[in-house]
C-alpha cells in the first residue's frame, strides 16, 4: 500500500493479510521477519485486544472487520487510531474462551505467584484443582501468548503482567466475589487493630494492602476478605451502610483469595497479585493504584513470586 502526502512524500506498507490472528501469531511474525513490524499493516476479520497488543509493541499498523484499526508512519506523519468490537462477532465455540470461575482463579493465580518450569500436573497440584481445568486454562493462555512453552512442553515463561491484565477482563472484585459495605466510625486504623484479634480468617486486600509495598495517597478504604462475614462484622464491631461506608468486606469467588497471604504487626493481606488484579477492578483511584502495585511487582519479583 503506498500512502502520498500532499507535498509528494510517499510512504509503503507491507499488507500482510489474515483470515485469524491470534496473539501466538503474532510472536511468529515477529521471528518470521527478524525485526519489528514498523511498516507492516496487518488485516484480519477481527483482532482481539491482546492480539493488537502485541501488535503495537511490534511497531506494526493494524485494521480489521469489525473496525479496530492502527496505521502510524512516520514520514509522512501519520497516526490515525479507532476502536471497534471488543470481542470477535463470529468467534468459534471452543472448551474455553474466558477466565471466569474459580477454577481459573486458581490456576492464574498459580501462575503468577510460582515460577515455573513445571507442567500441566504440578500446576493442577500447586491451583489445587483438576488437570483437565488447568489444561483448558493453560491452552486458552498458550493461544493469548501469555505463556511459553519449554522444550519438553512444560510451562517455561509466564508473562505475569499481562496474564493479570487478561484476567480482569472477566474477573471483577465487586461482581464476581459477594461484597457488602460497612463503616468503622473510629476509621481504619481502629479497623486494622481489631484485625489483629479477629478469630475468623480474613485477608486485607485492595488500597489498604498495596499502600504496604507500593503507596500511592493514604487509603479511604479498605476491603477484606473474609470466611464469615456476619461473624467478621460482629467481631469488628461494623455498622451497616448504604452510603458512605469504609469497609468493604468480601466472601470470596473461591478461597484461592486467602491462598499465600503474606503476615505484617499481626495483619494477614492477601497475596500482591490479588491485591493488583482487585485494584485494577476496583472503582475510584483503584485502577491507577493497581498499575502502580504492578511497576512495584516488576521491580521487586523475588520479594513476591515464589
Amino acid at each position: 500500500m503506498s500512502l502520498r502526502a500532499p507535498d509528494g512524500t510517499t510512504a509503503r506498507l507491507t499488507v500482510l493479510r489474515r483470515r485469524k490472528l491470534e496473539p501466538k501469531d503474532v510472536l511468529t511474525l515477529r521471528s518470521w521477519s527478524r525485526q519489528d513490524l514498523k511498516d507492516t499493516l496487518v488485516t484480519a476479520q477481527f483482532l482481539s485486544p491482546r492480539t493488537r497488543q502485541l501488535l503495537r509493541e511490534a511497531g506494526a499498523s493494524y485494521a480489521d472487520a469489525s473496525g479496530n484499526m492502527r496505521v502510524v508512519v512516520d514520514r509522512p506523519g501519520i497516526f490515525v487510531e479507532a476502536e471497534g468490537a471488543q470481542k470477535d462477532p463470529e468467534r468459534e465455540p471452543r472448551s474455553l474462551a474466558s477466565l471466569k470461575g474459580p477454577a481459573a482463579a486458581r490456576v492464574v493465580r498459580a501462575l503468577c505467584d510460582v515460577r515455573p518450569p513445571y507442567g500441566v500436573r504440578r500446576l493442577a497440584e500447586i491451583a489445587k484443582t483438576s488437570p483437565a481445568s488447568a489444561s483448558r486454562v493453560v491452552g486458552l493462555l498458550a493461544r493469548e501468548a501469555l505463556i511459553k512453552r519449554g522444550p519438553r512442553d512444560e510451562i517455561g515463561e509466564v508473562d505475569w503482567a499481562g496474564l493479570l491484565q487478561r484476567w480482569v477482563q472477566d474477573y471483577q472484585f465487586l461482581s464476581s466475589n459477594d461484597v457488602e459495605t460497612f463503616l468503622e466510625p473510629r476509621g481504619l486504623a481502629a479497623l486494622l487493630q481489631n484485625l489483629r484479634t479477629l478469630k475468623t480468617r480474613a485477608v486485607v486486600t485492595g488500597s489498604l494492602a498495596a499502600t504496604r509495598r507500593a503507596p500511592v495517597a493514604s487509603p479511604r478504604l479498605a476491603a477484606i476478605y473474609v470466611d464469615d462475614t456476619e461473624s467478621a462484622v460482629q467481631a469488628l464491631a461494623l455498622r451497616p451502610a448504604e452510603t458512605g461506608g469504609n469497609v468493604m468486606l468480601a466472601h470470596p469467588l473461591d478461597p484461592v483469595a486467602f491462598a499465600r497471604s503474606w503476615v505484617e504487626e499481626g495483619v494477614s493481606y492477601a497475596a500482591v497479585s490479588q491485591v493488583a488484579a482487585d485494584l485494577l477492578t476496583s472503582p475510584g483511584r483503584g485502577p491507577s493504584e493497581g498499575e502502580e502495585l504492578i511497576a512495584w511487582m516488576k521491580k521487586n519479583t523475588d520479594a513476591w513470586r515464589t
